[in-house]
């Protein structure tokens, strides 16, 4: 999951209109949900390769804060701490 904060929400609509998302290969955008206010940006993203995010991330460092969160669905969740209860 990615968390972006934007810090001029125009320029980011601007360029994703002009230069598209510019993921690197191996980087699959599967969706997002902004909030209402457009401060920041919630992104389902999947990748094999992590420092793929690092060269993502350097595109847009200009116009967005980036958190990245590792996430599993919730049922992975359940099944791997299943042995422990």
């Amino acid at each position: 999951m990615v968390i972006e904060r934007f810090k001029d929400a125009k320029a980011v609509y601007r360029r994703v209109r002009e230069e598209g998302r510019m993921l690197p290969e191996g980087l699959k955008y599967v969706g997002s949900w902004v909030e209402a206010n457009c401060n920041r940006c919630f992104q389902l993203m999947e990748c094999d390769d992590a420092s793929l995010f690092q060269k993502w991330v350097i595109q847009w460092q200009d116009l967005v804060d980036f958190e990245i969160v590792p996430v599993i669905e919730s049922k992975q969740a359940a099944e791997a701490v299943e042995p422990f209860l």
